[in-house]
């Protein structure tokens, strides 16, 4: 199955679009959660990394900036390019897994748990509210009275089990974008498709005139035959 009249947008005045419907992002799960790793992962460097002499900084803060911007750019350019969105999407998730491994590795070099892999019970009943929390807001305003208050523990934990709930959600969103590719096509088939429609639809416009434009000359050659009538009466 490809592109279609039936599954195109259309203008108010019914032109078909080869541009697809818009995604909101800024709604999505996981963007939202994006954007508070980008605030997190800010005053996690502050607070617990080297102001100089450390490329951790630079890296985290950039992979964290680089998950948020490609998921934007992703769905914006999405409009017209299902193949772009693809790629910018699946950069996202690479950055999104670096992060991940940054945040995981501190935790080993400082000798601190991650809780979600500890077998100990108090760190399983913090992960459970941990996730409990995660799992529940998504936006920075939840998480910022928080940020200078937790330790660089809770702050690693917190971030992986974000990094965990965005690769999750977007490993769905990118399976679900690739089905859709592959029924409906990209760019070209969408535009053949809306030239087809509107070569029906002008045919259609046309076969209607042709048919009304008949119809009068009907109904013109009726009344002359009337006329001759009266005249000859």
């Amino acid at each position: 199955m490809s592109a279609t009249s039936e599954n195109l947008r259309r203008y108010d005045d019914g032109t078909p679009s080869v541009l697809r419907t818009p995604t909101h992002y800024q709604e999505l799960y996981f963007y939202r959660k994006s954007d508070v790793l980008v605030q997190l992962t800010k005053v996690f460097c502050k607070r617990f990394l080297p102001k100089y002499g450390d490329r951790t900084v630079d890296q985290m803060v950039q992979s964290a900036r680089s998950v948020k911007q490609n998921i934007a750019e992703g769905l914006t350019d999405g409009q017209t390019s299902f193949e772009v969105e693809i790629k910018l999407l699946g950069i996202a998730q690479g950055s999104n897994r670096e992060l991940l491994e940054d945040y995981q590795d501190y935790l080993k070099e400082h000798g601190l748990p991650e809780w979600a892999a500890s077998s100990d019970d108090a760190a399983k009943e913090r992960f459970n509210k941990m996730r409990a929390f995660c799992k529940q807001y998504s936006d920075d305003k939840d998480y910022r009275p928080f940020y200078l208050r937790w330790t660089d523990e809770e702050i690693c934990n917190i971030a992986i089990c974000l990094c965990h709930m965005v690769d999750r959600a977007m490993t769905t969103f990118i399976q679900k974008r690739d089905k859709e590719f592959v029924t409906e096509g990209g760019i070209k088939e969408r535009m053949t498709a809306a030239r087809l429609d509107m070569r029906g639809t002008q045919k259609q416009i046309i076969a209607r005139l042709e048919a009304e434009n008949a119809q009068l000359k009907a109904e013109l050659a009726s009344l002359r035959r009337e006329l001759d009538a009266l005249r000859n009466h």
